[in-house]
């Protein structure tokens, strides 16, 4: 089922929180931080929706005076292949390329492969990888993508327009 891409709003909270429930065990993000990051300059919380239910979010922060953007999580409903994943990670990367950044770094599980296989295959390179970096004490492996400002994805439209909250 197709999923529309859209800015969060405070009356996403409790949906996000269920979906983060559902799809990772530890390393949660709270409600408060949730709520943060849905109404703060510095994020952008993008919620895939089908049906209207949530089926997945990307969260995205920048910093000012920093070139880059950070993908700080992205998650979707556990029901495999169904897309949701790669459309979230294309709105993140817009709405990094939007707010003028240079590059999109993240952090992934060492062990989570269908997430490294999705940045690989989209260009993301690994830089490094911080041991201990999960509560459980897994190691996080960083990756880096260039975001060409004013270059248009290949075979994608040259403007897509995110739904605002």
């Amino acid at each position: 089922m197709p999923a529309d891409i859209r800015t969060a709003r405070v009356s996403d909270i409790d949906a996000l929180v269920a979906l983060e429930n559902t799809v990772f065990e530890a390393d949660r993000i709270s409600r408060k931080s949730f709520r943060h990051f849905v109404s703060a300059d510095t994020a952008v919380v993008l919620i895939a929706e089908a049906a209207g239910k949530l089926t997945g979010y990307a969260v995205v922060l920048f910093r000012k005076g920093n070139a880059g953007a950070r993908l700080y999580s992205i998650a979707a409903a556990p029901d495999a292949g169904n897309g949701y994943g790669r459309k979230l990670l294309d709105a993140a990367e817009r709405a990094a390329r939007d707010r003028g950044a240079r590059s999109l770094r993240l952090e992934v599980r060492h062990d989570n492969d269908r997430a490294r296989i999705l940045y690989e295959k989209n260009g993301y390179r690994r830089i490094g990888e911080v041991a201990g970096y999960y509560a459980d004490g897994a190691t996080a492996f960083k990756y880096e993508k260039p975001m060409n400002i004013g270059a248009a994805k290949a075979g994608a439209p040259a403007v897509m327009e995110l739904r605002r909250a």
